[in-house]
């Protein structure tokens, strides 16, 4: 029984030669390795890495001060700041603005900085340009 995802094998043993069948992704794969290797596509993720890891981090001890400030600081958490509304509820629904802000600022961010390049190195890429 043959695999459907292999090219066949010439009975002498040898790999066929020619032009790759529809099921052989070796060329893909270095295709792959080529991009990922590529100092373009190196700088696209250390600028993602750079915005993200740090956002990220962020919002992260944010959120957390936001945790352990409900759970350790009741008297703060419950400071009347104007009528029923308190410190807590002011932070609770900071979580939603923040979250609501990092969303726009990563949206302009990569519409300006990240998705150009990213598209350029996509033309090359599909235009096999890369070597």
């Amino acid at each position: 029984m043959t695999d459907s995802t292999q090219s066949p094998t010439p009975p002498d043993g040898r790999p066929p030669t020619g032009p790759p069948g529809p099921h052989d992704r070796t060329s893909d794969l270095l295709d792959y390795e080529q991009v990922q290797d590529s100092p373009e596509f190196q700088a696209l993720r250390r600028r993602f890495r750079r915005f993200v890891f740090p956002m990220t981090a962020f919002f992260f001890l944010w959120y957390l001060t936001y945790v352990l400030l409900a759970d350790y600081a009741h008297d703060f958490m419950s400071t009347k700041v104007w009528g029923t509304i308190n410190v807590g509820l002011l932070m609770g629904l900071g979580q939603f603005v923040t979250t609501f802000a990092i969303t726009m600022i990563y949206a302009r961010w990569a519409n300006k900085k990240q998705d150009p390049m990213a598209d350029e190195l996509r033309q090359r890429i599909e235009g096999r340009d890369l070597v």
